[in-house]
């Protein structure tokens, strides 16, 4: 009798051990992931309720009338192809599964963390399409695949839980910057058009007000308080090591800063007239940086080193 006690006992320990490393959320079934389960949340939508744009449309810039020259996109010049994503029809959206050349590409905006970043939409040669899952790491956005169900953490690059966990994602070089600035340098870019095949109200902002207030809508691990939690960052990840390139430091430096990040040197273009950074390795191409809100980049990476002005 006391054995099948102590069997009991030991089946419901691992009864509870699987049951903290399983969780059911929003639809998916999320196995031992990468990240705490219990730090996964429910954003509000269910799953697919913020759809992604699967069949983007492009126009002119002469015909997106609707866009004011300091309105916010998100830019991508590759394979001879530049295009500008509104970000507000990204809002509403979040991702579009797009295609450069016969190249698939993801492109993300996470109006929660200010972070637009994309990615070459392949891995071990199969091409993925990504949808909204409507959950939530760090208040940062969990996207998934539909080919495998996994789910990839935007920040991170990485697949959390799920068949392709553990693995990452090749980024795509983005600009977030000022409408007028894009078309400038780039005066045949197409722009994503708000013909989406969904019903929104892309003149409304369904964000207003939160680039500007203290409060965060979901918890993070960990926050700082040098900085307005809206402060936007320049984030550079280089070789495993992170430095932060907050603009209120930007704009009290030249517009060009040289800088050593894990023992590569790097040059950060400050833009004050469109609120906009880029980081250029010593050949002047583009590295792997998001602006985002500065309580996004140290909920993800608290051992961050930041830029301070001199």
């Amino acid at each position: 009798m006391k054995h099948l006690k102590l069997i009991a006992l030991a089946g419901l320990l691992l009864t509870v051990v699987l049951d903290t490393q399983s969780a059911e959320k929003n639809g998916f079934s999320i196995t031992d992931p990468l990240i705490p389960a219990d730090e996964i949340h429910a954003g509000g939508p269910p799953r697919d309720g913020i759809p992604a744009i699967d069949k983007p449309r492009f126009i002119t810039p002469a015909e997106a009338n609707f866009l004011q020259a300091e309105d916010r996109v998100l830019g991508i010049a590759r394979n001879g192809i530049a295009r500008a994503y509104p970000i507000a029809i990204l809002n509403w959206h979040e991702i579009v599964n797009d295609d450069f050349d016969g190249e698939p590409v993801v492109v993300s905006f996470c109006p929660l963390c200010g972070t637009g970043m994309a990615w070459l939409a392949t891995v071990d040669g199969q091409a993925l399409d990504f949808g909204v899952s409507g959950l939530l790491y760090n208040s940062d956005m969990l996207l998934y695949d539909r080919q495998t169900e996994s789910l990839w953490s935007q920040i991170r690059r990485q697949a959390i839980s799920g068949p392709h966990k553990g693995q990452q994602l090749q980024p795509v070089a983005v600009e977030h910057t000022q409408w007028a600035d894009w078309r400038q340098r780039h005066p045949a870019t197409q722009v994503l058009s708000r013909e989406t095949g969904a019903r929104r109200d892309y003149s409304r902002n369904p964000y207003a007000g939160y680039g500007s207030s203290r409060n965060l809508y979901f918890p993070v691990a960990q926050q700082d308080r040098r900085y307005h939690p809206k402060e936007a960052v320049l984030g550079l990840e280089l070789a495993g090591q992170f430095k932060a390139y907050p603009f209120a430091e930007l704009n009290r430096s030249d517009a060009v800063v040289r800088d050593t990040v894990a023992g590569q040197v790097v040059t950060i273009h400050y833009d004050r007239e469109h609120h906009t950074a880029v980081a250029l390795d010593a050949q002047g191409e583009p590295l792997p940086a998001v602006i985002a809100y500065w309580f996004a980049w140290y909920a993800f990476h608290p051992d961050t080193a930041v830029y301070v002005a001199e």
